[in-house]
């Protein structure tokens, strides 16, 4: 039982956000490479990422495990996320950063993904059954150059809104 529920229903739970956490993570990564904020779907993205981190704590465990390290890296990773977006609302360095810790923290979770999906698939655990394999780590290397393929892209596409005041000054010019 993990907070009355059944551990069953708990992973259910938890998997259900992790996927629209990556999801909701992959439209707000369309749209920094296209130069659009997708305010909604960023909102999903960070809150739902959140929420798997925390609900990845509430698996029983004994002693610090890789995924409660991964956890603690994404909600760095998060924080600093939502402060450039929300609290610096991307001016200056702060869109940048955004964009990385976003890329990052997406990043992270198909990291997860990819490993989950090695240990409970049964043709990939038959593929890599000790995550030390040639299948395993080139489907991670390839995950980890398209996240920064895709990231170089979109800190070079996404613009964020721009300051306040900016489009009457210009027609005041």
């Amino acid at each position: 039982m993990v907070f009355g529920m059944s551990l069953q229903t708990y992973t259910l739970i938890h998997v259900l956000i992790s996927l629209i956490g990556i999801g909701s993570g992959f439209l707000v990564m369309y749209g920094m490479l296209t130069g659009k904020r997708f305010g909604g779907w960023t909102a999903v993205f960070l809150t739902t990422s959140v929420l798997t981190s925390v609900t990845g704590f509430g698996f029983p465990f004994r002693g610090v495990t890789p995924a409660i390290n991964m956890g603690i890296v994404s909600l760095v990773v998060l924080a600093i996320a939502i402060i450039a977006r929300y609290a610096r609302h991307l001016a200056g360095a702060w869109r940048k950063t955004y964009i990385i810790s976003a890329a990052l923290a997406l990043y992270l979770n198909v990291f997860v993904l990819v490993v989950q999906s090695f240990e409970k698939v049964p043709a990939l655990k038959a593929a890599a059954p000790t995550q030390k394999d040639p299948p395993f780590l080139v489907a991670q290397l390839a995950v980890l150059a398209l996240f920064i393929v895709l990231t170089v892209l979109a800190a070079k596409r996404f613009r964020g809104a721009p300051p306040v005041g900016v489009n009457s000054m210009r027609g005041a010019a």
